[in-house]
């Protein structure tokens, strides 16, 4: 299991637009359609990493909680679906059923969004404001799997806290640490 730890990107960084295939709705989404009225939060993960299934629940909890106070939850995955079937599109759709996604999961097929946010690991969350300048990213919390902490998305609460509230998180942020984005090899 790679333990790679998040790019931490310049805070106030504005979230590069895209456009995406849902695979949940089946349709062509953009940034500019989901994003949420208070702030944005955009999580690389995919089907298969130990790090995101150790964490998914919460991820769904957070999700539904903080969408009612006016956030947006996108999902996406930009794994090579050649070398790693099982985040395939259509195994995406299962996974987000299977898993009560409150959100759109999104498959970045050209893995160029991914490039253009600097993700390099699975999960990795950025958070993003009204005007969607990044406030928050790194990790959900201090659990891994197998370090028997609890998931308890505290680091993510809190910085949606401050998001919501207008105040200023002063807490450090850590990179979140999971299996490093399967890329494409380029030749």
């Amino acid at each position: 299991m790679a333990r790679t730890p998040s790019n931490m990107v310049p805070l106030g960084t504005k979230a590069p637009e895209f456009k995406l295939y849902d695979t949940v709705s089946k349709k062509m989404v953009s940034l500019r359609e989901l994003k949420g009225k208070q702030g944005t939060v955009i999580m690389f993960i995919c089907n298969h990493c130990p790090f995101v299934i150790h964490i998914n629940s919460q991820l769904v909890a957070i999700a539904n909680e903080y969408s009612k106070k006016d956030l947006s939850f996108i999902a996406i995955s930009s794994n090579d679906v050649v070398n790693y079937p099982q985040d395939s599109p259509e195994k995406m759709t299962i996974h987000a059923k299977e898993n009560n996604y409150p959100f759109p999961y999104l498959y970045d097929e050209t893995q160029e969004v991914a490039k253009a946010y600097d993700a390099a690991c699975t999960p990795d969350l950025y958070v993003f404001d009204d005007h969607l300048k990044l406030t928050y990213r790194g990790q959900l919390d201090d659990s891994r799997p197998g370090n028997g902490l609890p998931v308890t998305g505290k680091d993510l609460r809190h910085a949606l806290n401050c998001l919501i509230t207008n105040k200023e998180n002063t807490e450090p942020q850590k990179p979140s640490i999971g299996c490093n984005i399967k890329w494409k090899n380029s030749l």
